[in-house]
């Protein structure tokens, strides 16, 4: 079986795009587990942020340092807007939409990510869609089909599927954790709404960061002191929301096993 380096080229972008969503279930799973065990959604987000800003800022400046863009006050507040939108704003309300729904719904509503990043292409005019030609008929039906899953998604939960049981019927019952966890919610359609309005904050922030690279090329510092904005923001939103000092205390835990995770 041949390797990955003497692999045809044309199979890369999909192998990477089959390894990329793997990786973003892993991190629906791990947090919506972290989320169920007390983890504070505002302080993961904190965190999560400030992790990476010390994680990128050593890499910007051993390949950056020396051919940076220069770096405006105009450049800088879009950059902080920029952050605000698409990482302190999405992800925040992400992460409340996941800890009120489940990680399959955040899956299934990360799949409108497209639809909804050509929509913004398409009105800041750096997409077409030509709807009289073969190729603009499947992209409006692959939108139709696309909405249709996510509001389906929103509106139908389904029924709850109990864990096999591996001790029998002897005596052992549901506990009251998994019971309550099987009731109907009424906060799940209000979750899966956080999470779409999530996604269209995030795909408006890839349109605009594509904007935004053609003014300051310096990717690397450019995600750094993104990184670091959001941070900072992040910091006075988890201070307003949560008050409890014990939900900022890290811990071996599943909670400091998302955090890592969301890093890497």
């Amino acid at each position: 079986m041949p390797y990955l380096g003497a692999m045809d080229p044309n199979y890369k972008p999909y192998i990477a795009a089959v390894i990329i969503q793997l990786t973003y279930t892993g991190y629906f799973v791990i947090s919506k587990a972290a989320f169920d065990e007390g983890l504070s959604t505002f302080v993961f987000i904190f965190y999560r942020q400030a992790a990476a800003s010390v994680l990128l800022a050593p890499l910007a400046f051993v390949f950056e340092r020396n051919t940076s863009s220069p770096l405006t006050f105009m450049v800088s507040l879009k950059l902080f807007m920029h952050a605000m939108l698409g990482i302190t704003l999405s992800l925040n309300l992400y992460n409340i939409g996941v800890k009120y729904t489940s990680a399959s719904v955040a899956s299934a509503t990360t799949n409108s990510v497209p639809v909804y990043t050509f929509f913004f292409a398409v009105l800041f005019r750096m997409e077409t869609m030509k709807v009289k030609r073969i190729s603009g008929i499947a992209k409006a039906v692959g939108i139709a089909l696309c909405v249709a899953g996510v509001v389906m998604t929103a509106l139908y939960r389904g029924s709850h599927i109990h864990p096999l049981n591996l001790h029998g019927s002897s005596g052992h019952h549901t506990s009251p954790t998994h019971q309550k966890a099987a009731l109907p919610k009424t906060t799940w359609i209000e979750g899966t709404l956080f999470m779409i309005t999530s996604n269209i904050t995030w795909s408006l922030w890839l349109v605009l960061q594509g904007m935004l690279l053609k003014e300051y090329t310096s990717k690397l510092l450019f995600a750094t002191l993104e990184c670091l904005f959001a941070t900072f923001q992040s910091l006075f939103v988890a201070i307003a929301f949560e008050r409890d000092s014990s939900k900022w205390k890290l811990q071996w835990d599943m909670g400091l096993l998302a955090i890592l995770y969301s890093v890497s």
